[in-house]
């Protein structure tokens, strides 16, 4: 398999994106993709859905948010998560959301409570979404939309979630910025309209005491967003009383936490995280 790979990657690598290439080779388990489902009236209110084969009403849902410093990403870069999550029995939504400069704080916070009250719904029923126990994950950027969703009580409450923040069965945060004064463009004006002009995922350490069940992944060599910000709310979450599992992995660095779920990366054993068999793991025990 890894010679394979070896020999088809040059070819695959200019014909598209390294991600979308990631994509194509992460095997999927028979699984089935929904594209451009529209959860909003937005160009950018789309997302993929992609169901593992067996589907049943029962089968958990990951909503999965990607990085980009809140000003670029591509639902589509993305798959390679979707389809590794969907070869272990979990179906995932990967919404897109509105970027700067089109978008502020708390847009795509906003765009995402959203796709998740809509795949509850009965549009996103209608639509094949499972009804099962509903997970938010992200990556970076959106890592702190997923810990915005999953420790502010008010932002899927307002979307229309029944039972709001309290019907997430958990959330699975990679390399997430949590608490940080921004002071470099275009973030600092991203996130001009916020309290303080700053990312803050949990603005009162109250909020806590109801949060679901975290999973905190983070490479220990990130100087993108720096470990801390994992360890600092694994210690909250435990100050309140609340579950949260921390991995900080030695040799890992920002990228490298996602990347270790792709197929490619796998494969050829360059994957330096667990972090495909932790976020299975997660979702399974709380299935």
């Amino acid at each position: 398999m890894a010679r394979r790979l070896a020999l088809l990657l040059p070819g695959l690598l200019a014909a598209c994106s390294p991600a979308r290439v990631a994509g194509l080779l992460t095997p999927s388990g028979g699984s089935e993709t929904r594209e451009g489902l529209a959860y909003g009236p937005h160009p950018r209110l789309r997302l993929d859905l992609t169901l593992p084969a067996g589907v049943t009403a029962a089968t958990p849902l990951v909503v999965f948010i990607y990085g980009g410093s809140w000003r670029m990403g591509e639902r589509a870069d993305y798959a390679f998560v979707a389809r590794a999550l969907a070869a272990r029995g979990i179906a995932v939504a990967v919404p897109d959301y509105r970027l700067w400069p089109e978008a502020r704080w708390p847009d795509f916070i906003e765009d995402a409570a959203t796709a998740t009250a809509w795949l509850r719904s009965g549009a996103g029923r209608a639509a094949g979404a499972p009804s099962g126990p509903v997970f938010v994950m992200g990556h970076s950027a959106g890592g702190f939309i997923a810990a915005a969703l999953a420790l502010d009580p008010r932002w899927l409450g307002a979307a229309g979630l029944p039972g709001g923040r309290d019907a997430l069965a958990g959330g699975a945060l990679l390399a997430a910025p949590i608490a940080w004064q921004p002071t470099d463009e275009p973030v600092r004006s991203i996130f001009a309209p916020a309290p303080g002009g700053r990312i803050e995922a949990v603005p009162d350490p109250a909020m806590l005491a109801g949060a679901p069940p975290l999973l905190l992944l983070h490479g220990a060599d990130d100087v993108t967003v720096g470990p801390f910000h994992s360890v600092r709310l694994a210690a909250a979450m435990e100050a309140a009383g609340r579950p949260a599992r921390l991995r900080v992995y030695d040799g890992v660095a920002h990228v490298g936490i996602l990347a270790a779920m792709a197929g490619p990366v796998r494969a050829l054993g360059l994957a330096r995280a667990d972090a495909l068999e932790e976020v299975a793991g997660f979702v399974r025990a709380r299935a």
